[in-house]
C-alpha cells in the first residue's frame, strides 16, 4: 500500500523537506526501499501476539530463527524474556492484526559493546516473498544508526540462504563456518535524513495499525448488527398476526 505524499508531509517537522525513500547508498551500504512497508515497534503488551507469530512457525522454520528446533516452551520462554526497553522489536501486522513477520535488534551494551547489535527475523510462511524481511532488516539498520551502533551482526544457519541474502545485498561480509555463518555490517553515523526517516516511518506504522483496528472494529459491530436485524426479522416472522 503506497504512502500518500499528503502523509509523509504530515508527519515532517514544520520546514522539514520531504526524505527520499527509495534506494540510497552510504559508503557501500545499500538500502532498496521502493513502496513503503508499515512496521510498528512492539512493546511488552504484544507478547500474546509475537508468542502467536513464532509458535505457529513450521519446525524447520524455527530451527532456522533460533539455531536449532525449539520447542512451544523453549519458544515461549523467549518471549518472556524479550526486553522492551533495552531491545527493539518490531513487525508487520496485516488486516486480521495477526503479526506476520518480527525482527528484533538486541544491544551489545550488557556484553560490554555497545556500539553493536544483533538482528533476528521471522516471516510467517502465508507472508513470503513480499520482501519483508529485508524491509525489518531497514528498518533495523535505522534504528541501530539512531541509536549509536557502528556495527550490525547477523548469526544465522548457512542453509538460511534468505537472510544471509538480506544481509549481502545491504552489503554485509559474511563469513562462513562450517553449518553456521556470520554476517556484520559496518553502519555509517545517524544523519537528519535518520532521524527523519525514522519519524515518518513510525507514524506510518502506527497510523496503518490503528486504521486495522478501526476496520476490524467496524465489520464487528456490521456483523452484530446482521445479527440483530436478523433476529427482528425471525422474531416478526414467527409472530402470529
Amino acid at each position: 500500500m503506497p504512502i500518500p505524499e499528503t502523509l509523509l508531509h504530515a508527519c515532517l517537522p514544520a520546514g522539514s523537506a520531504m526524505p527520499r525513500l527509495r534506494g540510497r547508498s552510504h559508503r557501500g551500504f545499500a538500502m532498496a526501499s521502493s513502496v513503503p512497508v508499515p512496521i510498528r515497534p512492539l512493546g511488552a503488551q504484544h507478547r500474546a501476539r509475537i508468542a502467536a507469530h513464532l509458535l505457529g512457525l513450521s519446525e524447520h522454520d524455527r530451527y532456522l530463527r533460533f539455531g536449532y528446533p525449539a520447542t512451544d516452551e523453549q519458544v515461549q520462554r523467549y518471549v518472556d524474556l524479550l526486553d522492551f526497553e533495552r531491545d527493539e522489536v518490531f513487525g508487520i501486522f496485516n488486516r486480521k492484526l495477526e503479526l506476520i513477520a518480527l525482527a528484533q535488534v538486541a544491544y551489545g551494551g550488557a556484553a560490554g559493546a555497545p556500539n553493536c547489535a544483533e538482528f533476528g527475523v521471522s516471516v510467517s510462511a502465508s507472508a513470503r516473498g513480499r520482501g519483508y524481511g529485508a524491509r525489518l532488516f531497514e528498518r533495523a539498520v535505522m534504528l541501530a544508526r539512531h541509536r549509536g551502533v557502528s556495527m550490525m551482526f547477523i548469526h544465522a544457519l548457512s542453509e538460511n540462504t534468505a537472510m544471509l541474502k538480506i544481509a549481502r545485498n545491504a552489503g554485509a561480509r559474511v563469513h562462513q563456518d562450517g553449518h553456521e555463518s556470520e554476517a556484520y555490517l559496518q553502519l555509517p553515523p545517524a544523519g537528519l535524513d535518520t532521524r527523519v526517516s525514522r519519524l515518518v516511518a513510525e507514524h506510518y506504522g502506527e497510523l496503518d495499525y490503528q486504521l486495522k483496528k478501526q476496520a476490524r472494529q467496524f465489520w464487528k459491530m456490521l456483523a452484530n448488527l446482521q445479527e440483530i436485524r436478523q433476529g427482528v426479522r425471525e422474531g416478526r416472522e414467527r409472530a402470529p398476526e
